[in-house]
């Protein structure tokens, strides 16, 4: 059994998002703006006849993804390794307050090296590794030739595609930006069965309308 299309949804807007503060793996619920766009984007999903809903356990995507279950009737199924990069005590700091505290760090950020978000969190290569991991597994399980929907993270989706597609792993900042609530789509290729890119950063209209 192996899915033929993987849909890799961001969960919807948060206050931390709009903030700027680095959110990682806390526990942060959508605002009210994140709960509409969830409700836009599952309406237009909900039209791809996926046969299974995925999420990260946190509660923003947990949330994110109750509005394609509330819309398929799906139940979603939990996986933590689709969670946000842990960004350890960055957590909940801006940009300028982490070029304050860890200068260095945050100068190799910029420059995009593979630099771990502060001393106790991961690097983005090591999102993409669990990540990917999790979507191999989630797609061999699915239904022959189903669509998944994955409810995941920005950086978490971006890095994860990424290795999904045995990309260098310099290579993943040449996908943009996954907003709030816009999905990537990838299909399988029957006959070498890699994972090919199909769109990326998709948003209905009235998802587009609602991010600043």
């Amino acid at each position: 059994m192996t899915a033929d299309r993987l849909v890799l949804w961001r969960h919807g807007q948060t206050d931390w998002n709009t903030s700027g503060r680095f959110q990682g793996q806390a526990d942060i619920p959508l605002n009210a703006t994140g709960v509409e766009q969830a409700r836009d984007a599952a309406r237009v999903l909900a039209t791809l006849g996926a046969a299974q809903l995925w999420s990260s356990d946190l509660t923003r995507t947990r949330q994110t993804s109750a509005a394609l279950g509330e819309a398929t009737g799906l139940e979603p199924r939990l996986d933590e390794r689709l969670r946000e990069v842990h960004v350890g005590t960055w957590e909940g700091l801006r940009g300028p307050e982490i070029a304050e505290v860890e200068p260095e760090a945050w100068a190799a950020l910029r420059r995009g090296e593979d630099v771990r978000r502060s001393a106790t969190g991961e690097t983005v290569s090591e999102v993409g590794e669990r990540v990917a991991g999790a979507l191999v597994e989630i797609a061999a399980q699915a239904p022959e030739g189903s669509t998944v929907v994955v409810t995941t993270h920005g950086l978490a989706g971006r890095a994860g595609l990424c290795r999904l597609l045995d990309l260098p792993f310099g290579l993943w900042r040449t996908f943009g930006s996954l907003d709030n609530c816009a999905w990537s789509v990838l299909h399988r290729h029957h006959a070498g069965g890699y994972w090919r890119v199909a769109e990326h950063n998709v948003r209905p209209l009235s998802v587009r309308q609602t991010i600043s």
